[in-house]
């Protein structure tokens, strides 16, 4: 569906609440076609992404675990990406 969202089962340590929600909100993001939610929008979409974000939640504790990692790490585990956030946060202090 979407090659932004890296699958999340199976990481070690497991998957955050924050990957959690972040592959869920890419997920609503591409289905919706919205990428920046308007005041109009915003309830409904934040809405979806805490729903699917739950669905996703239990469907990682309802599978069997993997027998390997998977291939790519998610995002919020990446060095580059954990800079900018980094970055982006000292910005706005």
């Amino acid at each position: 569906m979407c090659r932004n969202i890296t699958e999340l089962r199976g990481l070690e340590p497991a998957a955050t609440d924050d990957e959690v929600e972040a592959a869920a909100r890419q997920y609503v993001r591409k289905v919706s076609g919205i990428t920046h939610p308007s005041e109009r929008t915003r309830e409904a979409f934040e809405r979806a992404v805490a729903e699917v974000a739950h669905i996703t939640e239990h469907l990682l504790a309802d599978l069997p675990d993997r027998r390997q990692p998977p291939k790519k790490l998610p995002p919020l585990r990446r060095p580059e990406v954990r800079a900018r956030i980094a970055a982006r946060e000292a910005a706005a202090s």
